[in-house]
């Protein structure tokens, strides 16, 4: 499975993928789906296996334009 990590800003995505790569998990920018209803075109894309060590990166940063997490099936 994979997931999305939606922001409201771009900057802030970015940033967030580079602090996942450095914390050893692969991730890559994306368009945010429509449907998700939110967000700035672009989210972080990561394998579900890797989501407790994404969310300690994002808990280690308040980023104000998190949105939240989507499942998506793959």
């Amino acid at each position: 499975m994979t997931i999305l990590a939606v922001f409201k800003s771009r900057a802030q995505t970015l940033d967030f993928i580079s602090r996942l790569s450095h914390a050893g998990v692969p991730a890559q920018a994306v368009s945010t789906p429509k449907d998700a209803g939110v967000g700035c075109g672009i989210s972080a894309k990561f394998d579900a296996r890797f989501f407790p060590r994404a969310k300690a990166v994002l808990s280690a940063r308040p980023y104000s334009s998190f949105a939240g997490f989507l499942n998506l099936r793959s």
